[in-house]
């Protein structure tokens, strides 16, 4: 028997994206797809690329028949949606959203970073996918935590790609605004901050360390490039070492042997991590898709993971050459 997957707000690009990724997936069957705005129509006229691909149509009403449910609705609204459609408490949920991120008594959802908390997300029935910005840097980040060897301040330049900020167009992603161009906005305020220090936390007790974040707007649709550096001193080839060991298991994450571009993680759920030091500061530089590591691939991922499937199924998505 197949896993019946439904989709709640379908029609953005991290929806899109996962539907492109479980059409594909031997152990997934779509059962249904929600969309107010677009109810009645066929999936790709939301999403072209799957034109071809499939004859289904957005739902207005969500069918009840589903082993998980994605919602994909939009931040702030995933408790609504999850009223609204009368989910059981029983059934499988992840939330691509930031409501549950952050560990509240008010519900019971597992951060779903797999390279952190794996163990808990196999065990869960609810699960809160992370950010695109924090997965980028937290993956940067976790060995050094886990050694106890964040002691200084950190500090963390990040480009991202314009599908980052959805589907609809405003001023600061509509084309002719952000070709040629780039920009920084919310400057150590980001909103992805609070779920990266209660990583670090999880993993470094005591951990009090400054994280000053600068996020900016690329002029590029999908990708982020993080580069964090704090003063250690470990040594290069120590550091090295460490991380390789961290993600020894974990199949999606490589220590690069040379610095990464965007261009060789896009259309994949892989990141690539690459390690320099320079007088005293040790730099980690982390590349990833944004819609993809860090949105609907990462989803799959926690989802194969809740049903005890390889980690990997679905995921092997190669990137261009060029």
């Amino acid at each position: 028997m197949k896993i019946k997957a439904a989709i709640i707000g379908g029609a953005g690009y991290t929806a899109g994206e996962l539907i492109r990724i479980l059409l594909n997936h031997p152990e997934v069957e779509i059962s249904s797809i929600q969309s107010k705005s677009h109810s009645g129509k066929y999936i790709f006229v939301a999403h072209p690329d799957l034109e071809g691909d499939t004859e289904l149509r957005f739902d207005a009403n969500l069918n009840p028949d589903a082993d998980i449910v994605f919602i994909c609705s939009g931040h702030g609204n995933s408790k609504q949606a999850i009223e609204e459609n009368k989910l059981p408490k029983e059934l499988k949920i992840i939330d691509l959203s930031s409501d549950f991120r952050l560990k509240d008594s008010s519900h019971n959802f597992v951060y779903g970073l797999p390279e952190l908390n794996r163990d808990e997300i196999k065990k869960a029935d609810h699960i809160a996918n992370p950010g695109c910005f924090a997965t980028c840097i937290q993956l940067g980040l976790l060995p050094l935590a886990k050694n106890d060897l964040l002691k200084q301040d950190i500090h963390v330049s990040a480009i991202t790609g314009s599908t980052g900020a959805g589907q609809n167009p405003t001023d600061t992603t509509h084309f002719s605004w952000r070709s040629n161009n780039a920009s920084i906005y919310k400057p150590f305020t980001h909103q992805h901050l609070a779920e990266i220090r209660q990583s670090l936390e999880q993993l470094q007790s005591g951990f009090s360390s400054p994280v000053h974040f600068i996020p900016m707007r690329g002029a590029f649709t999908r990708g982020i490039f993080a580069a964090s550096y704090t003063n250690t001193d470990l040594l290069l080839e120590d550091a090295a070492e460490l991380y390789h060991d961290y993600y020894s298991g974990h199949p999606f994450v490589h220590i690069a042997e040379t610095a990464p571009e965007v261009k060789r993680v896009v259309n994949t759920n892989k990141a690539l991590i690459h390690l320099q030091k320079n007088d005293g500061r040790l730099l980690v530089t982390a590349v990833i898709d944004n819609l993809l590591k860090g949105a609907s691939g990462q989803a799959v991922q926690n989802m194969n993971l809740l049903f005890g499937l390889d980690e990997t199924t679905g995921l092997n998505l190669k990137p261009s050459a060029f």
